[in-house]
């Protein structure tokens, strides 16, 4: 059980640096609404929110759109902008300071995050001081290769979702993304829930929660703050 005084601290959102999608240089980056949709759950519980990429500065932002009043929202909100368009150099955290690491999605998780040792010691420290580690659709990308200080892949033997091979079939990328998302997890050690296509589905393995899509955003949210509040 997570004390308050540990729920007192941020959750620190790590965005992808990385902006193209493979050779092809069609743009990516981190996916607007897994940001907007579990922050805005976050903030209505009360609970501090800071930013940090694998390379700091302003991320490239993929999936636009504003027809979604939450990312309306947020897009036309100042300190939001200025937040995302300054965030912290993963290097420079301090993990000790954060309840939470939560990984957003956008395929340019694919390329930056399973290869930064900086996710893998902020990821590691995180969890093995008793906080949660959270990430939504291509955001467990994050962690096929984070391994615990006994050199246990964090997610062997844990319960956990995330974008589905079906899914990366559906938008035709599955021989662009640098491997299957889904199928990894599997080969570290865990076990995949899958739902339907474009179904919201959310995991919660103690403090590990995962979620398969943007459709499971909001949801992700949801569990983080509930595991936060436990």
């Amino acid at each position: 059980m997570m004390s308050n005084t540990t729920t007192r601290k941020p959750v620190l959102f790590v965005l992808t640096s990385h902006g193209t999608k493979g050779d092809g240089g069609q743009p990516t980056g981190f996916y607007l609404g897994e940001v907007t949709h579990p922050l805005a759950v976050l903030e209505a519980a009360g609970i501090a929110v800071e930013f940090a990429s694998t390379k700091g500065g302003e991320p490239p932002v993929d999936g636009l759109d504003l027809t979604d009043a939450t990312n309306a929202r947020y897009w036309s909100d100042a300190a939001f902008r200025a937040a995302i368009g300054s965030t912290a150099k993963l290097d420079d955290v301090d993990p000790a300071r954060y309840a939470a690491v939560f990984f957003a999605g956008g395929h340019g998780a694919m390329w930056d995050m399973p290869q930064s040792a900086e996710v893998d010691r902020v990821t590691r420290s995180v969890f093995e001081a008793g906080g949660a580690v959270a990430a939504v659709c291509h955001g467990p990308a994050a962690l096929v290769n984070v391994k615990l200080s006994d050199g246990r892949y964090l997610v062997s033997g844990r319960n956990v979702s995330a974008f589905t091979d079906s899914e990366e079939r559906a938008v035709g990328l599955d021989e662009t993304v640098p491997f299957l998302l889904a199928s990894t997890l599997v080969e570290r050690g865990a076990t995949h829930h899958p739902a339907p296509d474009w179904t919201a589905k959310v995991v919660v393995d103690g403090r590990l929660i995962t979620g398969q899509n943007p459709q499971s955003a909001a949801r992700v949210g949801e569990a983080l703050r509930d595991v936060l509040a436990a």
